[in-house]
């Protein structure tokens, strides 16, 4: 394999690693800087230029694309990308999972646990934000923070909002999140690589820090992760869109909270605390997947004109539930089932033999005239009922008790 690794720091412990383990493996690899590529565009043929000259266009790449450099980073791995050229983290994936905002706004429509999060823009909103979210304490983050850079915790609202407001006034945006107290000065790292949890670490602050990163002093140690976390963890990055990521959770009362994936997730730590081969996995990862180059499927399937990709949801009373997918009749509309959603599971390319049950979400390529009478109307978004009060509401005073004193 010929790979090219996308990286402005060649000297760190991460960088150096991944050399050696490609090296060990007989690999031909590069270090090259994502700020020297010029990105050229004609008529069917996108290339890139490397310090001026054309280059050897790689097997595959790996990014690793500093906070700092995002935008031109993922420009420079979407270009690969059109060159059919082998990455697992795709420009999409490392921009939605970079922007905090972005990563929570895509996980909040699923079924996976983070804690409850604000985001405002006027001052006059700050106050509301800060008790929908639990009060403080609480944590304030800068959106584009990284290694607990911009990560504050203010216990007292006229701190909170004090805080908010400088960082607003200076053209900051930050979120508001919930503080998961039970968590305080530790969290857990999960490194995944495709479809599974590789090594995991617990990394706990130091002193009076609430903070753990590494970077801030934060101590790691390597555990045995629960399967309710690895689970979590691969699910994250599956949403994501993320074949190697780090997923940092807090470990909270109702199981793991996700704070934010990692597309460029540190070695150090987690081969440190492990004594695990980290980089060795992803060079190994990458290699077995080089032959195939991520496709924009959306992309591809929507060239035709008339052609489309939806999703159809199957409501309790369907005429489809109880049917097989053949049953249904959906290949004679020219409509072909991608993949289907059940509960917490998606099955692709299921066969035509599979009985579709109520609540099953079917990803559908085919004619888009055929499939808007199939799409049901959405139901309406009803809010989640709030927790009862800690105090039974029988040990109050009733009306009738009122009235026979």
């Amino acid at each position: 394999m010929n790979l090219t690794i996308l990286s402005r720091a060649p000297k760190c412990y991460s960088t150096r690693r991944l050399v050696e383990a490609a090296k060990i493996r007989g690999h031909k690899v590069r270090i090259q800087d994502p700020l020297r590529f010029a990105i050229d565009m004609e008529e069917g043929e996108p290339d890139l230029y490397y310090r001026g000259k054309a280059i050897h266009v790689p097997d595959a790449i790996l990014p690793r694309i500093g906070t700092s450099i995002t935008r031109y980073g993922t420009t420079v791995v979407r270009q690969f990308e059109q060159m059919d050229v082998y990455t697992p983290n795709t420009a999409n994936g490392i921009s939605n999972s970079r922007d905090k905002l972005r990563s929570l706004q895509i996980l909040s429509r699923h079924d996976i646990g983070i804690p409850r999060t604000a985001y405002v823009s006027d001052k006059n909103d700050v106050s509301d934000a800060i008790e929908r979210v639990g009060g403080t304490p609480v944590i304030i983050k800068l959106i584009e923070g990284t290694q607990g850079v911009g990560v504050i915790l203010a216990d007292k609202p006229e701190i909170a909002k004090a805080i908010i407001e400088t960082l607003h006034s200076a053209n900051q945006n930050v979120l508001i999140q919930k503080f998961v107290a039970e968590s305080k000065g530790k969290d857990v790292r999960a490194f995944v690589i495709n479809d599974r949890v590789v090594g995991a670490i617990r990394r706990t602050a130091q002193g009076q820090e609430f903070r753990s990163n590494v970077h801030r002093g934060g101590v790691a140690t390597a555990i045995e992760l629960d399967p309710a976390y690895a689970e979590a963890a691969v699910r994250a990055a599956q949403i994501m869109g993320l074949k190697v990521c780090g997923v940092d959770m807090l470990e909270g009362k109702s199981g793991p909270q996700i704070m934010e994936i990692n597309s460029s997730p540190g070695l150090e730590g987690i081969e440190g605390a492990t004594g695990l081969d980290i980089a060795g996995e992803v060079i190994d990862f990458i290699s077995d997947q080089a032959n195939m180059p991520e496709i924009d499927l959306r992309q591809r399937l929507t060239v035709s004109r008339g052609y489309g990709v939806t999703d159809i949801s199957i409501p309790p009373g369907s005429v489809f539930v109880g049917q097989t997918i053949e049953q249904t009749g959906l290949r004679d509309s020219d409509v072909v089932v991608l993949t289907l959603k059940r509960a917490d599971s998606v099955i692709s390319n299921p066969k035509s033999s599979r009985v579709l049950e109520a609540n099953d979400t079917l990803l559908c390529y085919g004619r888009v005239e055929n499939m808007k009478s199939m799409i049901p109307h959405r139901p309406k978004r009803r809010r989640k009922l709030k927790a009862l009060p800690a105090t039974p509401v029988t040990e109050g005073t009733t009306l009738d008790q009122n009235h026979s004193s």
